[in-house]
């Protein structure tokens, strides 16, 4: 190692233990960067940022009781919980629902998986 690199390196190590040394929020950072120290938990939900809310019900159910007691449900809902069952309930498998900006187009689709799900295996039941 030449001269002048180890020069570096000491002023660089130096500088970062000053700061360190005046700065614990800077020390805890390192700690964390160089795997001394486990790192945080968030104390947001368990869900990740970039998945939505969950549903706040459950359509299939709805359907078996009947398509009319589903879409009167559905009406009362607003977009967004539209869209929140859509994406819980696996109903956009061309991700093309979350784009449509209107509720009765995706009260359309959530009735159209639901009662076609609610019916799936009535066939061997008979």
């Amino acid at each position: 190692m030449t001269m002048k690199l180890k020069k570096a390196l000491q002023d660089l190590m130096r500088v970062v233990i000053d700061e360190a040394d005046r700065n614990p929020e800077f020390a805890k950072e390192l700690e964390i960067a160089l795997g001394l120290e486990p790192k945080p938990q968030k104390a947001t939900s368990s869900r990740a940022a970039h998945r939505r809310a969950t549903a706040v019900l459950d359509p299939i159910s709805l359907a078996r009781e009947g398509e009319d007691a589903l879409r009167s449900r559905l009406s009362a809902l607003t977009l967004e919980q539209l869209k929140d069952i859509v994406a819980e309930y696996g109903m956009d498998p061309g991700k093309l629902v979350m784009k449509w900006k209107t509720p009765d187009r995706v009260i359309d689709r959530i009735v159209e998986y639901s009662v076609t799900r609610a019916k799936k295996g009535e066939a061997f039941l008979r």
